[in-house]
């Protein structure tokens, strides 16, 4: 996130030290803490909402493509069902025709 090297984060430190003073220091180290941690979770709050979502979304679409398999097996077994139904008259016919030549 930063990139703030170790002699950077000394000065930094002497900087604020010199600026609060020993008595204020502790208690804005505890403040920044705070604070630091509340964005953090925050933060790991919002990932998981996106995560969740983006799980939500996946299940959706495989939702989707199984009710669109479902009704392309639906329409191929009517029309199997159709052409067995029209084979099937027309092997009666045949059976009622051949049993007339007779």
């Amino acid at each position: 996130m930063f990139e703030v090297s170790f002699p950077e984060l000394i000065i930094l430190a002497v900087i604020v030290l010199l600026v609060l003073g020993p008595e204020r220091l502790p208690r804005a180290a505890r403040f920044a803490g705070l604070w630091v941690r509340r964005a953090r979770a925050h933060w790991h709050k919002l990932k998981s909402e996106f995560e969740e979502e983006l799980h939500l979304e996946e299940m959706r679409r495989n939702m989707e493509a199984t009710r669109k398999a479902l009704a392309q097996m639906e329409a191929e077994a009517r029309q199997l069902e159709a052409e067995t139904a029209a084979k099937a008259a027309a092997g009666e016919s045949q059976r009622t025709d051949g049993g007339e030549r007779r």
